[in-house]
């Protein structure tokens, strides 16, 4: 049985406020592409469909289509479940429909999948399943797969007070212990002559996290042991961390990542799915297949100024990028100036001017320790550099007054 592995699809997602939608779409190209080609028998998406409870419209509409699409009408298994971002009930709303394909939809953590009524034989059928659970039969693969699906399991979502202890310590060993204790209890449904799969949204502990893995408790008090999967799975397919990493060989437990970048803090990540080929009883087979639909992000940090950015763009420096620019000057840009930077280029995602305030005296100051200036000869280079001109005599008699009425030096003191 061929399995391709997908998560944290964040449909609806922006970067510094620009749409990504483009992006996405061709993404779902991409991805259907893929399983066409490679003969893909079930698709696993492990929760974040969504980048937010309450997606825009057409958000909606190309997880649909891609539903449609993957399931090459009822031919090809689908299981998709809610992550820490998802809705659940809008994840799983449209389940009656999808059961008919063969399509799996679960929001809830213990929740039964629903099982088609007289299904046709040569389409994808959930044979027969349970809370967190199900047995499917993919038309065309000698074996079927037991998959132990758990969508995001917070306390509220699994409706469990785990641990009454407010330490963090306390509540992750609680919050581990009970996922490792609920999924052998499922793993009693795998077989030796099955393909068993486990998929869930969650933070595993030794997994490396990026800065677009948001709002969740990385490495507090929802993290997992990488032991409280069952030995006996032959794949564990994670959502939630946006980097492609294999956590363990035995149970393969991997995150396939985001497929595109949602943060800065993923530049020079590259983004893929993760393609598993699984026989009762053999090794596992594993394929990264990486993406080329997403924009990648590139950080420039331009320390000779306004014209060594523009002679980057015309050399073509990391075409097709979203740009993240630190602009380093050496005063202060005018309005129109800065727009005109910020026009230079529709890639330029955020733009960071650093001011950076050559010495005007350096020769001097490495002559005269500060510790040898007289008040008034500091409060002068202070007001000189800061508002680039000497003050009168009135202000610096000012500052000898207030200095001798707070019993610094002065002339009264």
């Amino acid at each position: 049985m061929r399995i391709l592995h997908t998560a944290d699809w964040h449909f609806g997602r922006q970067l510094e406020g620009r749409d990504r939608r483009a992006e996405q779409t061709a993404f779902v190209d991409e991805l259907c592409r893929i399983a066409e080609e490679r003969e893909v028998d079930l698709v696993l998406v492990a929760g974040d469909v969504y980048d937010s409870v309450n997606p825009p419209a057409w958000a909606e509409e190309l997880f649909y289509e891609v539903l449609e699409r993957l399931s090459a009408e009822g031919r090809r298994g689908v299981i998709v479940i809610a992550g820490n971002h998802d809705q659940p009930e809008r994840v799983r709303a449209a389940s009656p429909l999808a059961a008919k394909h063969g399509i799996v939809l679960l929001g809830l953590p213990k929740e039964a999948p629903l099982i088609a009524q007289s299904p046709s034989p040569d389409r994808v059928q959930v044979v027969q399943g349970g809370p967190s659970w199900l047995e499917l039969k993919v038309p065309g693969c000698e074996h079927h797969a037991v998959v132990l699906a758990l969508p995001y399991p917070s306390e509220s979502r699994l409706k469990e007070l785990l641990s009454e202890s407010f330490t963090q310590e306390q509540m992750q060993l609680a919050f581990s212990e009970r996922i490792a204790r609920l999924f052998a209890d499922l793993s009693v449904h795998f077989r030796e002559d099955t393909v068993n799969l486990v998929t869930s949204h969650l933070f595993v502990m030794g997994g490396m996290e990026t800065d677009s893995e948001r709002p969740i408790q990385i490495g507090g008090a929802l993290t997992v042991s990488p032991q409280a999967f069952p030995k006996n799975a032959d794949y564990v397919a994670l959502g939630h961390l946006h980097r492609l990493q294999k956590l363990s060989d035995k149970p393969l437990v991997r995150y396939s990542g985001s497929p595109l970048s949602y943060s800065f803090s993923e530049v020079g990540q590259s983004k893929a799915v993760v393609l598993v080929e699984v026989e009762p009883g053999q090794d596992v087979r594993e394929e990264i297949i990486y993406l080329t639909s997403g924009r990648p992000l590139a950080r420039w940090k331009a320390t000779e100024g306004i014209a060594q950015v523009e002679r980057w763009l015309a050399e073509g420096r990391d075409a097709g990028s979203w740009i993240d620019l630190e602009l380093h000057v050496t005063d202060v840009i005018e309005p129109a100036e800065f727009q005109r930077v910020r026009k230079l280029s529709d890639d330029f995602l955020k733009i960071q001017r650093v001011v950076i305030r050559e010495e005007r005296d350096e020769e001097e100051a490495q002559r005269v320790e500060l510790t040898e200036l007289t008040s008034d000869q500091l409060f002068r280079r202070f007001y000189e550099r800061k508002k680039g001109a000497a003050p009168d005599e009135r202000l610096v008699a000012l500052f000898q007054r207030l200095l001798a009425e707070t019993g610094g030096e002065g002339e009264e003191a």
